[in-house]
């Protein structure tokens, strides 16, 4: 068993309590490492440390050619330990290994992007009338939270934390409980690239920990993903005094097939979709709006395609899906596919819980599962269930496949599979959704701006949007002639505005 501890301040540290938390190897269901189970006062401590950093220490004040020289540091030094950070991950979260290198090995690239991003000019000079130069100057907020959920914590991660340092503010950084190890790995790894003590922090810990991080009154902003009621809750616990929250929530993804688009192309691109991360991604492919034309060949190459899909060892590198998270999760999504069978929904592929090594029994393992001639008003097509689970529903008309779409509380990520470009266009434009993909899914850059609508979350993660909003502005207004008006010794004042 490995002993993993919090970072605040630069050290290593256990909880004040002592207590701790098991690390659980998804695949296996065995506990393989502990991490401190941080609460309210390990939050503060790593508040306060962040606080100093940010009013006393060098990095608001150090200059953007070093920040960005800092962080390209970074960058380098995470490919660096890229093969342990996979390895670190995979165990962790249960992902196949190839998932994992491809994922992470763009990590570095959001590091290099903000870096980039400071390079360019984001301050500028404001039009004015009269003898005056108006300006507006971007300044760090200060001390900000980042808290990060358990299916994507390096990227998610690096999304926030490589924004965040390069506009000098200061971080505690509050992982899942489920998937902390990476999380430290990274924030060491930066410390040792340059940052600062005190500038990056990490509480490991549970419940208590990240509602004291939304909480805290010395915290500037906050960013989440997770759920939509942990969301909700953060919001109402920032709105009283004012802080900022960017939250990336639940969603519910409809992806709109056309029957000009080849049925076997889409199935294809629909499994990836749905089935990456084992269905645990806020963006996965959800419910399939396909029209009636190709409507049997879709679901039956989609049912195949499904029932191919390799379960098994994520560090197999010929395993193309590994297990869910926890025994709770798999719990969960079962749930959820009898309440499919109960709602009148047709199972095609997968419904259960494979057959597998038995090192592998004790895993959260679930075969991936398909649903068809479902309605889009059943609970599997309008609730997250966060699980490898697709839902087929048919269509006709290209305005009853829009208002399918649109008719669910969630507005994270949609996608569209056709060859008419018009349409493509016509029916991006016209879906309820933060990001909308064209014959593909899950792709990202950082310079792409992430995140939804409606209850999928406010605010975005990457981007230049990012960038900025964690910082204010602060406009300044400079008399550039002598003054010649007494404003209240004439009879003639100036203009007042």
């Amino acid at each position: 068993m490995t002993e993993h501890l919090m970072f605040i301040d630069g050290k290593s540290m256990p909880s004040e309590s002592g207590d701790t938390l098991a690390v659980v190897d998804p695949a296996t269901g065995a506990s393989f490492a502990e991490v401190p189970d941080g609460g309210a006062v390990d939050v503060d401590r790593a508040v306060a440390a962040a606080r100093t950093a940010f009013e006393n220490g060098p990095w608001p004040r150090t200059t953007r050619t070093e920040r960005a020289r800092i962080l390209l540091r970074a960058a380098d030094a995470i490919e660096d330990a890229s093969e342990e950070l996979f390895t670190l991950e995979t165990r962790n979260n249960g992902r196949p290994i190839t998932e994992t290198r491809a994922q992470l090995s763009r990590v570095p690239e959001w590091f290099r992007y903000n870096a980039g991003l400071l390079a360019a000019q984001r301050d500028g000079v404001l039009p004015s009338d009269g003898p005056y130069l108006t300006y507006q100057r971007r300044t760090p907020l200060g001390v900000c939270g980042i808290i990060t959920p358990f299916n994507h914590p390096a990227l998610i991660l690096a999304r926030s934390l490589s924004a965040a340092l390069a506009t000098g503010n200061t971080v505690v950084i509050k992982p899942s409980e489920l998937t902390p190890l990476t999380t430290l790995a990274i924030a060491r790894i930066v410390s040792e690239a340059g940052v600062p003590d005190g500038v990056v922090n990490v509480v490991t810990g549970g419940r208590e920990a990240g509602i004291r991080l939304t909480q805290h009154p010395d915290v500037a902003k906050i960013t989440l993903t997770g759920g939509t009621e942990a969301g909700r809750s953060a919001a109402v616990a920032t709105a009283g005094r004012f802080a900022r929250i960017t939250a990336e929530l639940g969603g519910k993804t409809p992806v709109v097939v056309f029957d000009d688009q080849d049925p076997v192309v889409a199935a294809e691109g629909a499994a990836f979709a749905a089935f990456v991360a084992s269905g645990q991604s806020c963006v996965a492919g959800a419910r399939f709006l396909v029209q009636r034309g190709v409507y049997d060949r879709f679901v039956e190459a989609l049912a195949a395609r499904a029932d191919a899909i390799r379960l098994g060892d994520p560090a197999d590198t010929s395993t193309q899906m590994g297990p869910l998270i926890s025994a709770v999760q798999r719990q969960k999504v079962l749930s959820y596919i009898d309440i499919g069978h109960q709602d009148g929904a047709r199972l095609v592929a997968g419904g259960g819980v494979p057959e597998l090594p038995d090192a592998l029994q004790g895993g959260f393992f679930l075969r991936p599962t398909v649903f068809a001639d479902a309605t889009n008003s059943m609970r599997v097509s309008q609730e997250e269930i966060f699980g490898p689970v697709a839902v087929v529903v048919p269509f006709d008309t290209e305005a009853q496949a829009v208002e399918m779409a649109n008719d669910n509380r969630f507005g994270l990520g949609a996608a569209v599979w056709t060859r008419d470009l018009a349409r493509a266009h016509r029916v991006a434009d016209a879906l309820e959704s933060g990001m909308v993909w064209i014959n593909d899914h899950h792709r990202l850059e950082p310079s792409l701006p992430w995140g939804g609508t409606k209850e999928s979350g406010t605010g975005k993660d990457a981007g230049t949007e990012s960038f900025d909003d964690f910082t204010w502005i602060k406009t300044v207004v400079v008399r550039i002639a002598e003054s010649d008006v007494d404003w209240y010794g004439s009879d003639t004042p100036g203009r007042l505005n």
